[in-house]
């Protein structure tokens, strides 16, 4: 099959890594990691058109380091599953899920906004209230 190739903001492509960057680290499965790994390098060659600066570095750490929440957050979520609890502690996770990807999509937009992206992803939320956070 040909390869597909769509227009993407910088943000997206950058919180892409940071997700296969988390898998490469934390996926055992050989073949697995195989398709992570592959998958890292194309998309790594092809964010070598972003411009380095150290604010952009550290929106990359913040985004980093967010979805290694959700990933722990949704591993979280899947234990609880798995042993039928769906009290207080899968009500925090499932919270959390939503509350740490709004976190995200700021992260990703100032990104954008930071490279001057022609793209920008928009989210469309009722506001949730100053205490959900």
């Amino acid at each position: 099959m040909e390869e597909i190739r769509i227009p993407v903001s910088p943000g997206e492509l950058i919180d892409k890594l940071t997700i296969l960057r988390i898998k490469s680290e934390r996926i055992s499965d050989t073949d697995k990691l195989a398709n992570v790994r592959h998958e890292e390098a194309a998309l790594a060659a092809a964010a070598k058109v972003l411009p380095e600066s150290k604010e952009l570095s550290a929106l990359r750490d913040r985004l980093l380091a967010i979805n290694e929440e959700l990933w722990d957050i949704e591993d979280g979520i899947r234990d609880c599953e798995r042993a039928g609890d769906f009290g207080a502690e899968f009500v925090r996770l499932a919270r959390a899920v939503y509350l740490t990807n709004d976190r995200r999509a700021e992260v990703k937009k100032a990104i954008n906004l930071l490279l001057g992206s022609a793209l920008v992803e928009e989210k469309s939320y009722a506001d949730y209230g100053p205490d959900a956070r």
